[in-house]
């Protein structure tokens, strides 16, 4: 029986919260950040929750 791998991009972009959430970053943080205002930035750094439809597919691209 073979192994069963993860995703190897899933594992870099999404993790798992104690409560069994699935945590992300936020988007728009990489470049052209001059005409982005301090605020902006500030919240963007912060990390969110993914939308409840896709967590059972992100979930299974991260279990092994």
């Amino acid at each position: 029986m073979p192994k069963k791998k993860n995703r190897s991009s899933a594992k870099k972009r999404f993790a798992l919260t104690a409560h069994g959430h699935v945590k992300r970053k936020k988007a728009f943080k990489s470049h052209i950040l001059n005409k982005k205002d301090r605020k902006r930035k500030r919240h963007l750094r912060r990390s969110a929750l993914i939308f409840k439809g896709f967590e059972k597919k992100v979930r299974s691209m991260l279990e092994a």
